[in-house]
């Protein structure tokens, strides 16, 4: 669900919009067409809502700002992958000098990027200035289980140009309830990155966690809108690029609101195919790690009472 609005971040009627819109949907349509898992990422029933959708299960990506001249953005939303897999590209995005020629070349950009990182198991944030700090800041990024990157500013005045959602749902309802399938908005042009510095790093297959039930690693494929359900081992993972512009609080898209697909560009084909071989090798390795995930990632999933049944009969090597 993509909104617009003037009502600032965390406001409790936008929050409840959206909320209301899902559990309609949910008891409306999805369970009476019996849809398989509907409702699973809604961890909470509806009287649980309290004014933020946050919590409950759906992951929220937010951004307040001023329009610019010119607002051009993108919106990336994933399937099957972790709330962490952003953290790879944002870094290339806003960090990378070898990917965003506008980090070396463009006078508003030179002197880089602030990176919100939540720790979602201490639930704490800390901002790291790039390239000062871009060290520390792959000390923490590149564990994306745990430190997620939530928001990116431009350095030189503090001007908002990314933001993901950083919810994981295992961690909220303490077992198993669907992958985190997140969201992340990225502003282009104008002093930020440009569109094709924005999708660059996509062109990269990157190895996920999230595929199939959750447990195993899969490829972040970038795909067409219309090729976006899974179907290889419920996968393998996908991302998708909408482009719009933002006019006057509106979005404006190639016909009337509806999105530029920005995947669907046969360019990418290039990077799919490499993404089904990768693929295919990790699904040889069958149920053994690193393709399943360990056991420490495993601890929300119906495995553990598999391992419960079998602990009896464990005994102690004389």
């Amino acid at each position: 669900m993509l909104l617009s609005h003037n009502k600032g971040e965390n406001n409790p009627e936008i929050h409840g919009l959206a909320w209301n819109t899902f559990i309609e949907v949910t008891e409306k349509v999805s369970k009476p067409l019996k849809l398989y898992g509907a409702g699973q990422d809604i961890l909470k029933g509806k009287e649980a809502f309290s004014g933020n959708v946050k919590g409950l299960g759906p992951v929220a990506a937010e951004m307040e700002i001023e329009e610019r001249p010119s607002e051009p953005f993108i919106v990336l939303a994933t399937d099957k992958a972790e709330a962490g897999a952003f953290n790879y590209y944002l870094f290339n995005i806003f960090a990378n000098p070898m990917n965003t020629a506008g980090l070396i070349i463009d006078p508003a950009m030179h002197n880089g990027f602030i990176f919100r990182v939540v720790d979602v198991i201490e639930n704490k944030f800390i901002e790291l200035r790039t390239p000062a700090e871009m060290h520390d800041l792959l000390a923490l990024i590149g564990t994306t289980g745990r430190y997620l990157v939530e928001k990116v500013y431009r350095a030189d005045d503090h001007l908002i140009a990314a933001v993901a959602g950083v919810t994981r749902l295992s961690l909220i309802a303490g077992v198993y309830k669907g992958k985190d399938d997140n969201a992340c908005i990225v502003r282009l042009q104008y002093g930020l990155v440009a569109l094709g510095e924005a999708l660059a790093p996509f062109a990269t297959p990157y190895l996920t966690k999230g595929w199939m039930r959750g447990s195993h690693v899969g490829v972040l494929t970038p795909c067409s809108i219309k090729s976006s359900a899974p179907s290889y081992f419920d996968g393998p993972p996908r991302v998708v690029a909408l482009g719009f512009q933002l006019c006057e609080g509106k979005l404006i898209g190639l016909d009337g609101n509806q999105p530029t697909d920005l995947f669907a560009d046969p360019i990418w084909e290039v990077s799919r195919r490499k993404a089904m071989e990768i693929s295919t090798y990790l699904r040889q390795h069958g149920e053994f790690e690193p393709e399943r995930l360990g056991m420490d990632e495993l601890e929300y999933t119906g495995i553990t009472k598999i391992l419960e049944k079998l602990k009896p009969r464990f005994k102690e090597i004389p």
